[in-house]
């Protein structure tokens, strides 16, 4: 066992080569003692266990050394550390150790660079994936590497990867381990070991390392993995009784349809052990904890459902940093550790409860806190703003979230004195301050997220209060909506979801503002907008998508793509591979749409904001070739810098192998050239407008127009607008000679080059610079001189996202275009109002002012004519009841609108005095029917609503209402039946009052 540990430990070191090989498991004598501590085996005495110490501190990431290279990466290895002399210590039992989740991180990164491992810095949260909205596993930043897309760089690695999840975020505060922030800490091989090692280190990581108890740990398998259950039970010493076979759903893994797959083997903890084998079931949470999943990637699965070996094995696992310190900290729950229960504390504090003492609702709400600061303060930092698309809208909602649940513990103002100040900020504090091991850039971006976060909280805050008026608008909208369409009062699925998920309502409260005033809640269709959030928030759900077979072998032997694009606009070029709905072929025909990959292009593929170059390859006609066109419309990188040319055969056939002329349409080139140049200027002019702290948060260059996201606290003022284009015309007047270099990347951020926000560099990059003017790192095209561009107009500025502004521009040909239609319509305009340019304005607001005068006059008349009539109804009342005599009339006024109806019923109820009873109804249009009910205070005193007692009468035409005690209305689409309505509300009142009254 000496040996063999020994062995183990110099397996290899943190981003060198092994000091000795690894032994090769298969090879060792089967009498070999397995590792499993419950087997009976002796060693001599005064024999001990050591473990060996081959790291300098400045070699691996420890508690109190984590240090930042110029990349600001986290765990990298420091290039003058060298090996240091073994040294020994005695192997102490662990099991009863309180540990951090700080240094639960840090072994398990040094017990696997100890193992040949390199460690690598933990991915951003936002993917360099489009197939997925948000990282959610360890394994993304690796994607290329598993397709066989891109060769690989080590054999292999080791991270702590920040994931992001919000698929369940119901379940989040409610059970034990649901989270939306969590951290994967993960061992992967690509090509290099696989089950054995993998196993044998899973069971020595967990029992010896984190000192867990063996006979608590439990093990699953594929039902048909028999040479896991091998190794785990006779290599590693596992009892039969300890190892579960599980079926397809949850033990063998599969990245989708078709691609990579594999079996799984998973580790539990047995947090009840006494209650002993039989009958165990894994599935049951509060007895076991999945802590760490070991994914075998050794099939491709086919169209046809079946699998093949992979050439190449790869391992891909994944320990939850949470659930392990769940584990040794010995605490009920993830939210418990110190990873998350100092934000709970924080958070406790400013809701003056102690969550010890406090009630289970309120932990909930504390929980649901401490995770979601997490997720947002991650999210923040690593540059996703709010807004309601995309990443902006799942933090958007987590912000929200944790705003009204706040407000459901009660937290008032930011817990210095300040009752109006956002609380979200004080709790994120403690947050960032826990950061320092999981992102070492957080903390330099504290304020602009502490910032982000104050404004979108106080800017939610007004939005409940908003959401409260429109609430009684959609109540009102409903109750009339039922009286014009004879239907009983109920509010949408879509608004009652609309008011929960952008104005924070919790659907029970809803629910019960509407219930008084009698109008019902469409439930199903709330469950179907939740659902349909639910998708969009799991876009990016914990399948990752990954293909291969014919699909993974597309780009395989394809060089990158040649780029000419920046010399010249037509080239002569070889055609590299052709591609039909995802299948590689050597031939296409007329009126197929296919993928081009050529060995050298002059077009333009999309990055950076920049669309891709349109236009067309041309074959020529010759005895051995015949002649094709293909209408190229769209230009896209695939993995590497292969060039991916999307188009049409227009004529004739293309075949693999064939020489082509490629040609860029000239003049939407042009166009994008301009718009790009007049997106850097744009940049330049808003940070001398506005300021310099302003930053570019997303852009869009395309042929027809530009867009310019960026990051501003407050709508433009129409005159910094007008500032804005005044001087980019000016720098276009000027025809500024661009000049572009490539250059080190330091040497480019020295000089001044601003680079966007989130963008990947490499070692060497374009320089594009405006001189006097902008310098900025592009790959995109540009014009020669400012002056091609013509002509500069801001066409809109809006918000996209709290703290995020957009702007969309024209300029060039587009710029000419667009003041040429603005021009057209305006003459239209003053042409149809008999008036100049520019009288036109006050022209359209008088108009308006009249049709307003016009409106308010006609409905005040149809008022008055309701009144008049319902004057003359009043000689038609009649008394119920002995002890007190109540007045009561009931009805019809033939025609009247809602309004008029409304006005009578209110002119009656003041007419006939307290107590009084009017129900009036009318048949407004055709098939439509209005009804009204009023009660003075002392028939609702009797008992007796207006609301619920118009409902059934309104039925008998076809439709329902509803309203408050004193007052109600109503509507059905049966006018046949107004005569039989009033009838039973008549004699129905009759009896009821005549009962009450005496």
């Amino acid at each position: 066992m000496e040996c063999l540990k020994l062995l183990h430990s110099l397996g290899g070191i943190h981003g060198g080569n092994a000091l000795i090989a690894p032994p090769n498991l298969s090879l060792l004598p089967r009498s070999t003692p397995p590792i499993h501590p419950n087997r009976k085996f002796t060693l001599p005495a005064g024999f001990i266990t050591r473990t060996m110490k081959l790291f300098a501190a400045s070699v691996l990431p420890s508690r109190h050394n984590v240090y930042k290279d110029g990349l600001r990466k986290q765990f990298c290895r420091s290039t003058s550390a060298s090996v240091q002399p073994v040294t020994e210590q005695l192997t102490e039992d662990k099991s009863n150790e309180i540990v951090s989740g700080d240094s639960i991180r840090r072994r398990f990164l040094e017990f696997y660079a100890a193992r040949g491992h390199k460690v690598l810095p933990s991915a951003s949260l936002v993917p360099d994936d489009p197939t997925v909205l948000l990282t959610i596993a360890g394994m993304l930043q690796f994607k290329p590497i598993f397709l066989g897309k891109v060769p690989r760089q080590v054999p292999r690695a080791t991270t702590a990867q920040r994931c992001i999840r919000t698929n369940d975020v119901e379940n989040v505060g409610r059970t034990a381990r649901h989270h939306t922030f969590f951290e994967m800490l993960g061992n992967f091989s690509f090509g290099d070991y696989f089950k054995k090692e993998a196993i044998r280190w899973a069971w020595e990581l967990s029992t010896v390392e984190f000192g867990l108890p063996a006979d608590r740990v439990w093990v699953s398998v594929y039902e048909d993995d028999d040479e896991a259950f091998e190794i785990w039970h006779d290599e590693v010493g596992v009892p039969v009784e300890h190892i579960k076979r599980m079926g397809e759903d949850d033990n063998f893994w599969t990245s989708g349809v078709t691609g990579p797959c594999g079996p799984c083997s998973e580790l539990y903890y047995d947090f009840h052990p006494e209650r002993g084998y039989a009958n165990a079931d894994l599935g049951d949470d509060e007895r076991f904890i999945e802590f760490y999943n070991l994914v075998f990637m050794q099939y491709n699965k086919k169209d046809d459902g079946s699998l093949e070996p992979l050439k190449q094995k790869n391992i891909d696992t994944g320990l939850g940093l949470e659930r392990m310190a769940q584990i040794l900290q010995k605490v009920p729950n993830n939210y418990k550790t110190d990873l998350i229960y100092p934000i709970i504390e924080k958070a406790s504090e400013l809701a003056n409860v102690s969550y010890e003492l406090t009630d289970d609702r309120s932990k909930v709400n504390l929980k649901i806190l401490g995770d979601h600061l997490r997720a947002i303060v991650y999210l923040i930092s690593d540059g996703v703003v709010p807004s309601n698309i995309g990443r902006g809208y799942v933090v958007r909602r987590l912000i929200r979230r944790a705003v009204r649940t706040g407000r459901l513990l009660g937290i008032k103002g930011d817990g210095r004195g300040n009752l109006e100040g956002a609380f979200l900020p004080a709790i994120a504090e403690k947050a960032i301050e826990l950061s320092t091991y999981v992102d070492v850039d957080v903390k330099d971006r504290a304020s602009r997220i502490l910032e982000e976060l104050k404004r979108e909280e106080l800017r939610f805050v007004q939005t409940l209060e908003r959401g409260e008026k429109l609430l009684d608008q959609m109540l009102a909208d409903a109750l009339l909506k039922a009286q014009e369409n004879k239907t009983v009062p109920c509010l949408s699925g879509k608004d009652a979801f609309i008011l929960y998920d952008t104005f924070g309502f919790p659907v029970e409260i809803t629910t019960e503002v509407a219930e008084e005033c009698g109008v019902s809640i469409d439930m199903r269709g709330f469950d179907t907008e939740m659902e349909n959030q639910r998708r969009q928030s799991q876009a990016a759900h914990n399948a990752v998508k990954l293909e291969v077979g014919d699909s993974a072998d597309l780009t395989k032997d394809v060089p990158n793509t040649e780029f000419l694009g920046y010399e010249t606009l037509s080239s002569r070029a070889v055609v590299e591979s052709l591609i039909v709905n995802g299948k590689s072929v050597i031939q296409v025909s007329e009126g197929s749409e296919v993928e081009i990959l050529l060995n050298r292009t002059p077009f333009y593929a999309e990055s950076g904001g920049q669309i891709g170059d349109n236009g067309f390859l041309y074959t020529t006609q010759s005895e051995n070739q015949q002649k094709a066109v293909v209408e190229i419309k769209d230009v896209q990188k695939s993995l590497g810098n292969i060039f991916v040319h999307k188009g049409t055969i227009t004529e004739g056939v293309l075949e693999v192998g064939k020489e082509v002329e490629a040609a860029v349409d000239v003049r939407l080139r042009q166009r994008a050239k301009v718009h790009h140049t007049a997106t850097h200027l744009l940049q330049s002019a808003l940070k001398k407008v506005i300021g310099q702290e302003t930053s570019q948060a997303g852009s869009l260059v395309a042929f027809d127009r530009l867009r310019f996201d960026f990051n501003f606290h407050r709508p433009l003022l129409d005159r910094e607008l007008v500032e804005i284009e005044d001087l980019i015309n000016r720098w276009i007047g000027d025809s500024v000679l661009l000049q572009t270099k490539v250059m080190p990347l330091g040497d480019a951020k020295r000089a001044g080059a601003i680079a966007m926000f989130g963008e990947k560099y490499g070692e060497e990059v374009r320089v594009v610079e405006v001189p006097g003017v902008s310098m900025e790192l592009c790959g995109g095209t540009h014009v020669s001189t400012t002056a091609e561009i013509r002509g500069f107009k801001i066409t809109t500025e809006q918000a996209i996202a709290s703290g995020t502004r957009r702007i969309e521009a024209v300029a060039g040909d587009a710029f000419i275009e667009y003041v040429n239609v603005r021009d057209y319509h305006l003459k239209q305009l003053c042409s149809t109002l008999k008036v100049k340019a520019e009288e036109a304005t006050t022209r359209v607001e008088n108009l308006l002012e009249e049709l307003r005068t016009t409106r308010n006059e006609v409905s005040t008349l149809r008022e008055k004519a309701a009144v008049f009539k319902a004057s003359s109804l009043t000689t038609k009342a009649f008394s119920v009841g002995t002890s007190k005599e109540i007045r009561v009339l009931v009805e019809c006024m033939h025609d009247a609108d809602a309004d008029s109806l409304k006005s009578a019923a209110e002119y009656l109820i003041d007419t006939l005095q307290d107590p009084a009873a009017v129900v009036l109804g009318s048949c407004p249009g055709e098939g439509k029917v209005s009804l009204v009910a009023a009660f003075t205070p002392a028939v609702v005193d009797l008992g007796i609503q207006a609301g619920k007692f118009i409902g059934p009468i309104a039925k008998l035409c076809g439709g329902g209402g509803g309203g408050r005690p004193n007052f109600a209305q109503a509507g059905g689409r049966k006018p046949e039946n107004l005569s039989n309505a009033l009838d039973k509300a008549r004699s129905e009142l009759i009896s009821i009052l005549s009962e009450k009254a005496s």
